[in-house]
């Protein structure tokens, strides 16, 4: 009895020991990882990196989160992931860094191999995700067809079309209905058509009464937000993922081949539209038949797959950027009725000048404000600028 009680005493210092080692070991290296925090700004643990941080700033409000993490580094810390990950990057918001990387040396910063790789399905080698003389070529024409009246008075009619058929009856409907509207949805939609029927040059038609599901929406939707998951997902894992078919890869698979049928069709359909017109007829001014008409430096038509990529990094680019925008410029008119009554004096002023006002004319034709009123709207563009200046719609650029 005497024996067996002392071994088992034995035994039970041994694990005791063992136990105050494992202890001792995590207490050190959660101190150790958290004394990093005051040099690199966030906990470095062991394997993991800066990851657990992340995870818990993506569950909150993340841009938010690294701003105040850029405050405390003043304006640059170096971001460690995983060890098996791709998840390492130097993350600045240091003016003078700005500057350095998007214009004195912006040709030594491209987007880089890794940034192509992840986006390539979504984006293929369209202008978000080309390097050198592809981004030169793309951003040159594209640049110039901005800048045409053509394309000027193409994206002012739409506009026109889409605020005062679409936007305000759907806005009048849910008041006088008293239903309640999700409106950075309404903005999306409104926003989504517009820049569809100025790249692609037809309407899809999102932003309607009852607001319609529209397959080519959700399927551009969808893949956009399975492309952006890939940036926080190690490369092995969302490589694997795709080989197997399974999870977010198989629901970006699913989506692009809808946003991809969607797009050959519209190219197949616009081929045989210009293939049958008239030199009398009015020539469209959309990107997608721009680009058709021109030739690459080959001096040969660019191929279905170069139009498709053109056109939906346009879609992407025109999409989310206004509609956020406007998103957070309402939501900050909600939050400062004081902004509100000056923007709104300020139109009411703009209006009142009007010639017709003075002769006392009622405003009974819908009201369309002319280009030189919208350049009297100071006190509107100072606001707008402001809203962006807090939120801006594209927060974070990779390099």
């Amino acid at each position: 009895v005497v024996g067996n009680f002392v071994s088992r005493r034995l035994f039970f210092l041994q694990d005791l020991h063992v136990l105050e080692f494992v202890v001792a070991a995590l207490v050190f290296v959660v101190i150790n990882s958290l004394r990093q925090r005051r040099r690199y700004g966030l906990p470095v643990w062991p394997f993991l990196g800066m990851l657990p941080s992340l995870v818990s700033g993506l569950r909150s409000d993340l841009y938010e989160w690294i701003s105040d993490i850029l405050c405390e580094q003043n304006g640059t810390f170096r971001f460690k992931g995983p060890w098996f990950s791709s998840l390492n990057c130097v993350v600045t918001a240091d003016p003078r860094n700005l500057e350095h990387l998007l214009k004195s040396k912006f040709s030594v910063f491209p987007k880089g191999p890794y940034f192509r790789d992840t986006a390539r399905d979504l984006l293929g080698d369209g202008i978000f995700n080309a390097d050198d003389e592809t981004w030169q070529r793309q951003r040159k024409t594209a640049s110039i067809e901005f800048h045409s009246t053509k394309f000027r008075q193409l994206t002012t009619e739409s506009v026109l079309e889409l605020v005062h058929a679409r936007l305000l009856p759907v806005l009048e409907n849910a008041v006088n209905q008293s239903i309640s509207i999700d409106l950075q949805d309404v903005l999306l939609r409104l926003t989504f058509d517009n820049v569809c029927m100025t790249a692609f040059g037809v309407d899809p038609g999102c932003l309607r009464l009852g607001l319609p599901e529209i397959p080519f929406a959700k399927a551009f939707e969808d893949a956009t937000e399975a492309t952006l998951l890939r940036f926080v997902t190690p490369t092995c894992v969302w490589k694997t993922m795709r080989c197997l078919d399974l999870g977010t890869e198989k629901k970006l698979k699913k989506s692009i081949k809808g946003v991809d049928e969607f797009a050959e069709e519209v190219i197949r359909t616009r081929k045989k539209e210009l293939s049958l017109q008239t030199e009398d007829k009015k020539q469209r001014s959309d990107l997608l038949t721009v680009f058709m008409r021109l030739k690459d430096e080959h001096g040969k038509p660019f191929s279905d797959k170069f139009l498709r990529d053109i056109c939906l990094n346009f879609i992407l680019a025109g999409r989310d950027t206004s509609s956020v925008a406007l998103s957070w410029f309402f939501w900050l008119l909600e939050k400062n009725p004081v902004v509100e009554q000056k923007i709104l004096a300020e139109i009411c002023k703009i209006i009142n000048e009007r010639d017709d006002m003075k002769n006392g004319a009622d405003l009974k034709s819908p009201l369309i404000f002319r280009p030189e009123e919208i350049k009297k709207m100071d006190y509107l563009q100072a606001s707008l600028s402001e809203a962006l200046r807090l939120y801006p719609s594209v927060p974070v650029d990779h390099k």
